[in-house]
């Protein structure tokens, strides 16, 4: 089986898993009040696990298209060749995502924001900190102000040994 098939197994399968926490167990805590909504905080988890299961169904089939199996195109994942892609670069991405999840409220939205920003930029290859640094503090405080000031939901700023 073609990789891109076995990754729309994982897919599917992952998808699966989301589907069935979406569909059977967000909806049994939910107030009496909230029952009674057309609209449930589950609707979009149970939209996005069926709509993955089908695209990942779709692959996984192969219904997309006729692909000639003779000549891969320059596009298409080469499971022959992965060590020219830049998986060491993924996985440290990833890796600072879930440092930025775990950072975000010791260290408040400001800092690990900026953090994230200026650290996944440089893994990234880009070198021009004097442009890279201002540039990831106005994104920081564009975001923070919308959120905070516009939709009025509170962000911590700041760490939080420095108060609220």
């Amino acid at each position: 089986m073609a990789l891109d098939r076995w990754i729309a197994l994982v897919f599917v399968a992952f998808c699966c898993v989301y589907g069935y926490a979406a569909f059977f167990t967000m909806d049994h805590l939910l107030p009496p009040f909230m029952q009674r909504n057309p609209v449930w905080p589950s609707t979009f988890p149970k939209m996005l696990a069926v709509a993955g299961v089908a695209v990942g169904l779709i692959v996984l089939l192969g219904v997309e298209g006729n692909k000639s199996e003779a000549e891969p195109s320059a596009t298409d994942i080469n499971y022959r060749n992965l060590g020219q892609y830049k998986v060491g670069q993924a996985a440290v991405l990833l890796g600072l995502m879930v440092a930025y999840a775990l950072l975000l409220r010791p260290a408040g939205f400001l800092l690990a924001t900026t953090g994230f920003l200026v650290a996944g930029s440089t893994v990234l290859g880009e070198r021009k900190f004097h442009i890279m640094i201002p540039v990831a503090l106005l994104a920081t405080l564009g975001v923070w102000y919308l959120v905070q000031e516009v939709l009025g939901i509170f962000l911590r700023p700041f760490p939080f040994f420095l108060g609220n």
